[in-house]
């Protein structure tokens, strides 16, 4: 069960990063050969079930997950948000963390466990690799487009 975590610095006010990482279709955007899609209504909360579909035809993998912490940045106190992952293949949790950063800047935590079904623990140290430079990829991505 690899766990893995990296820290990212953005010149955002607290709010903007937050809604940049929390908006959960942009991630496809960010992430290739992804696709994202809502399955609760608005607005996001604790209870927000999404899905996001990675891979190419029979090759893809749904990555289930639901909000269960949900507290954005207020008066300038940063936020955080918990997902578990829900998934038949797909297990663990992530947390994104909005801290107030030097000179008005944004300072990201992100946090994730992640377990696939099926794929033996000699591969932890390559999933755990390959999980944070492409998480640490897409969170550049969401934090330098608007």
């Amino acid at each position: 069960m690899p766990t893995f975590s990296f820290a990212r610095t953005a010149p955002l006010p607290l709010d903007e990063a937050w809604r940049r990482l929390t908006t959960w279709p942009r991630h496809a955007d960010a992430v290739p050969l992804t696709r994202v899609r809502v399955l609760t209504p608005e607005p996001t909360g604790v209870g927000t079930r999404f899905v996001a579909r990675s891979g190419l035809g029979p090759l893809a993998v749904d990555d289930v997950m639901e909000v269960t912490v949900w507290r954005p940045p207020t008066d300038g106190e940063g936020g955080l948000c918990r997902l578990e992952k829900r998934g038949r293949v797909v297990r663990g949790w992530a947390e994104i963390e909005v801290l107030a950063g030097p000179g008005g800047r944004s300072r990201v935590v992100w946090r994730e466990e992640l377990r696939v079904r099926f794929l033996p623990r000699a591969f932890d140290g390559v999933l755990e690799r390959t999980a944070r430079v492409m998480f640490g990829r897409a969170a550049n991505r969401l934090l330098r487009r608007a």
